[in-house]
């Protein structure tokens, strides 16, 4: 097994930087805290943390 290429790595940083540059808006849009996506990346919490926004009242969200 050879060393991992530069597309592996290429691959890695669009995921690792990419994916929170397209949740944090919308999470923070939604009335959360922008850092509630860094908890995503643990697999059981991110499942855990989708629930949670799904079922939660929004702040964002005016009462009616």
């Amino acid at each position: 097994m050879g060393s991992l290429s530069i597309w592996h790595w290429l691959i890695v940083f669009i995921l690792v930087l990419g994916v929170p540059l397209i949740y944090v808006p919308a999470v923070r849009k939604a009335g959360f805290s922008g850092w509630w996506v860094v908890l995503t990346w643990v697999p059981v919490v991110g499942l855990v943390l989708l629930w949670i926004f799904a079922f939660a009242r929004w702040p964002a969200e005016p009462d009616r």
